[in-house]
């Protein structure tokens, strides 16, 4: 991908966050960053402060990392916010790889799809 290849490995989340959505806008997606996400908890909107990096086209969700390893905890987390968000496809994406291919892993939510 673009960005990794021109910015390299080592920069702030922050900054892959903000080449990605350019770069995702310059081909003509919808993107949305920094997404608020509120959790409802017995009917009631709680604003904790957790935050969706980019959301494309209002379908997926794009969680961005520079960190040594994905761990479970990681998948965890999109998939958390897959489910607040009522969301089913998620990208998570580690910019600190040697290969960027290597850093993607998709997560699909199945758990509230209609049967």
């Amino acid at each position: 991908m673009k960005v990794h290849s021109v910015l390299g490995p080592s920069l702030l989340e922050s900054a892959y966050d903000a080449c990605l959505s350019h770069e995702l806008r310059k081909q003509g997606f919808h993107v949305d960053t920094q997404v608020g996400l509120p959790v409802v908890y017995e009917g009631e909107k709680l604003d904790l402060g957790y935050r969706i990096d980019l959301l494309v086209e209002n379908l997926v969700i794009v969680e961005v990392k520079c960190v040594e390893a994905i761990h479970p905890v990681h998948q965890a987390q999109l998939l958390s916010y897959l489910r607040l968000s009522k969301k089913n496809v998620g990208l998570l994406i580690n910019f600190h790889v040697a290969h960027l291919k290597d850093g993607i892993k998709r997560i699909v939510d199945g758990w509230n799809w209609e049967k």
